[in-house]
This record gives structure tokens, C-alpha cells and sequence, in this order.
């Protein structure tokens, strides 16, 4: 069993194209042994956003604070808040913003596939 104080854990710029003002912890992944999960939380600051984007793989979010908004693949928005589970499935476009004052963070999980056990960024 790997127990970890997120707090412990630096934030890294998320500095894929499109995104803004957005930061990164890996609580777990690869690099803890983690075979087949990532766990990531992401911090979006107010007026940040991740990358409006897709990719080859499902993720699961669940929203822990702040305001926040979806973008749909048709491009209209949905309203997040604590407590908000998000399933994205493989190869659909997405992307979340902050709306509101504070920090919006939430969780994500991913495969283990997705990150490199030496970076895990």
C-alpha cells in the first residue's frame, strides 16, 4: 500500500498547447508502481483552462473544488461542481474551465499507460 500527503507533491505547469494558467500534481502513477492507473490532480486557476483536446484513452475526473465548466464535444458547456463525476470516453474532444473565483480542482485518472515511470508528467 503507497499512502501519500498531497501536499508533499509539487505542481507542474500543464504547458500542452491550448492550456492556460493550469497546474499538475501526480499522486500516483508508474513511478510509485502504480501499474495500471494514474492518478492526477489538476489545479485551474481563475480564468485558466486545460487544452481543448482528445486522445487515444478514457479518463475519469471527479470535481473537489471551485467552479468549473465542461466543454462537450458539440461545444456546448456543462456547469461543474464538488462532488461531480465525469466520464470521458477515448477519442472525444474536451476541455475544463475555470468560472468561478477560486481554484477549480479535481481529480483525474488515466491509464498507467499514459505516463512514463521516470517523468510521470
Amino acid at each position: 500500500m503507497i499512502i501519500k500527503s498531497t501536499s508533499s507533491i509539487a505542481g507542474v505547469p500543464v504547458t500542452m498547447p491550448g492550456a492556460s494558467d493550469t497546474d499538475m500534481q501526480m499522486l500516483l502513477g508508474p513511478g510509485d508502481g502504480c501499474p495500471n492507473f494514474a492518478m492526477r490532480k489538476f489545479t485551474v486557476h481563475p480564468g485558466g483552462h486545460t487544452p481543448h483536446h482528445q486522445h487515444d484513452y478514457e479518463h475519469e475526473v471527479l470535481v473537489l473544488a471551485g467552479r468549473g465548466q465542461a466543454v462537450l464535444p458539440d461545444g456546448s458547456h456543462r456547469l461543474l461542481s464538488p462532488g461531480d463525476a465525469v466520464y470521458v470516453p477515448a477519442n472525444q474532444m474536451h476541455q475544463f474551465r475555470n468560472v468561478g473565483e477560486a481554484d477549480f480542482e479535481f481529480i483525474c485518472l488515466v491509464p498507467a499507460r499514459v505516463h512514463q515511470p521516470v517523468n510521470c508528467s
